[in-house]
């Protein structure tokens, strides 16, 4: 498997896993704890967190299909540090528990790196073969 496959895989396979599991499923303590320090009221946190499950589920899929899009790839780094600084803002506390975001979002934006890295090389090797 090339590393272009690995990084979709595991990026869309972890928009995919926090989507569905702490949001979707289960609203896990840590996700209610953060909509609900923004001030919303319990009912308004529970729809908060259900549509961001949905929402990250539909931008796993989306990743997916799309992995190749440069834009999807740089709209994949800006959502994962935009969720990081949300977490450093309402609860910075969290980024010095085990398996925090700082952790899971740098993993995830380097896996985003190393695929517009390897598919730039990807398209210059198809330019080179186009002019052979």
């Amino acid at each position: 498997m090339s590393s272009i496959q690995i990084a979709r895989f595991i990026i869309s396979f972890s928009w995919l896993y926090h989507g569905i599991f702490p949001k979707l499923v289960h609203i896990a303590p840590l996700e209610k704890a953060m909509t609900a320090s923004i001030g919303l009221s319990n009912e308004l946190s529970y729809l908060v967190t259900k549509f961001a499950g949905v929402g990250e589920v539909i931008f796993g899929v989306l990743f997916f299909i799309l992995y190749r899009n440069k834009t999807m790839v740089l709209l994949n780094i800006i959502g994962l540090m935009g969720l990081l600084c949300f977490v450093a803002i309402l609860q910075p506390q969290l980024l010095i528990e085990a398996f925090n975001p700082v952790t899971t979002n740098i993993a995830l934006i380097g896996f985003s790196l190393i695929l517009l890295v390897e598919l730039k090389s990807e398209l210059k090797k198809v330019k080179r073969k186009e002019k052979v």
